[in-house]
């Protein structure tokens, strides 16, 4: 118990230094990209600090594997450099019990990032959605979906327009049963738009069978409501935002999923992808387990042996080629090609059985 307690504190360790350096790294490249993309709008240093913070954690909730591969490696290399693993091994312990403390390790990360890492992340990301729509447009766009239907808001320097559908086509670019409440600068309601039909093209809605009351005061808005064939409404909005905030599971809770998901098909949306992003979820414990052992079967050498810098380079273009084998399998399912749980489940139980034969082939000799 007390060397695997051991090779987990310096396990630990590993991943907290590789993790702190990569940090530091990314908020640096993020603020750099942040200053481009917003250059036009002279939002100030502040504003282009919180959009970085905001953004940082699900670019290292991403890195998450090559942290893991990294850490191992460290951890391992120096162990062996230290003659750690040839005492160990004197001990009777094989390589395979040695590693029953970082996979234990990288297994409760994993969970914790699944259960609370990602939670977070979705908070974030969510906000950063938020105040990167009101720097570009002036207002605030938003989309959310419930059991009462779609919801949207747009806003510009005229105000705030609130709309609400039953129902939409598969890609959103037409909702069905349509209210657009509009509302003034003061927050005070200026139209009232009901329609059985909205498309929104070339920055405007299109509402077929509109019927609109103005709800000025001092007006009857029944007596004084339009009928129309066809209404334009101007949109801030566009359908690659829509799709945009319909299409990122990260901005959703892994502990809301499986409701978001439900409240999509009843609005008529494919909730394919969103299947696909929650097991990738509950699978990433064991992706990671498989990360430290395919980094582990590279480097559980003694240095002397030499080839170090090549079984590094081995293990970290291995690590990465699962991962984007990984990657590529949960398009497939998203595509519908495979099947969801084959495509979430079947990339980290074969890069698990790939480590436990490169480090059972390495013990063998």
């Amino acid at each position: 118990m007390i060397l695997h307690l051991y090779f987990a504190r310096r396990f630990v360790v590993s991943l907290l230094v590789i993790a702190g350096v990569l940090t530091a790294l990314v908020v640096m490249v993020d603020l750099f990209d942040q200053t481009r993309r917003f250059a036009e709008y002279d939002i100030g240093f502040a504003r282009l600090a919180e959009l970085t913070l905001l953004n940082v954690p699900e670019t290292l909730d991403q890195m998450l594997p090559l942290i893991t591969i990294l850490g191992t490696i460290s951890l391992f290399l120096a162990l062996a450099r230290s003659s750690e693993l040839v005492v160990t091994r004197a001990t009777g312990r094989s390589a395979m019990r040695a590693l029953l403390s970082p996979v234990f390790v990288v297994f409760i990360i994993g969970v914790f990032a699944t259960s609370t890492l990602g939670p977070i992340v979705a908070a974030t990301s969510k906000r950063y959605a938020t105040l990167a729509d009101g720097y570009r447009s002036g207002g605030i766009s938003a989309l959310s979906v419930s059991e009462d239907g779609l919801w949207l808001r747009q806003g510009d320097t005229s105000g705030q327009t609130v709309i609400r559908a039953a129902r939409s086509n598969a890609d959103a670019s037409v909702l069905y049963d349509v209210t657009f409440v509009a509302y003034a600068r003061d927050g005070g309601p200026a139209r009232r738009i009901e329609a059985a039909s909205a498309s929104l093209l070339d920055g405007e809605w299109s509402l077929r069978n509109a019927k609109a009351w103005p709800l000025a005061s001092g007006l009857n808005p029944e007596a004084t409501a339009a009928v129309h064939d066809i209404l334009k409404v101007e949109s801030t909005l566009t359908l690659d935002r829509i799709r945009e905030s319909l299409g990122t599971p990260t901005g959703v809770s892994i502990w809301d999923m499986r409701e978001f998901i439900t409240q999509l098909e009843l609005a008529g949306f494919s909730a394919r992808k969103h299947e696909v992003w929650l097991q990738s979820q509950l699978a990433r414990p064991l992706f990671l387990v498989a990360m430290v052992l395919i980094a582990a079967a590279f480097t559980m050498r003694h240095t002397r042996f030499g080839g170090t810098g090549a079984a590094v380079l081995a293990a970290v273009l291995l690590g990465f080629s699962w991962y984007f084998i990984r990657s590529f399998a949960q398009i497939l399912g998203e595509n519908g090609q495979i099947p969801v749980l084959l495509s979430a489940w079947a990339a980290p139980l074969a890069a698990v059985l790939l480590g436990l034969g490169l480090l059972l082939r390495t013990e063998d000799g």
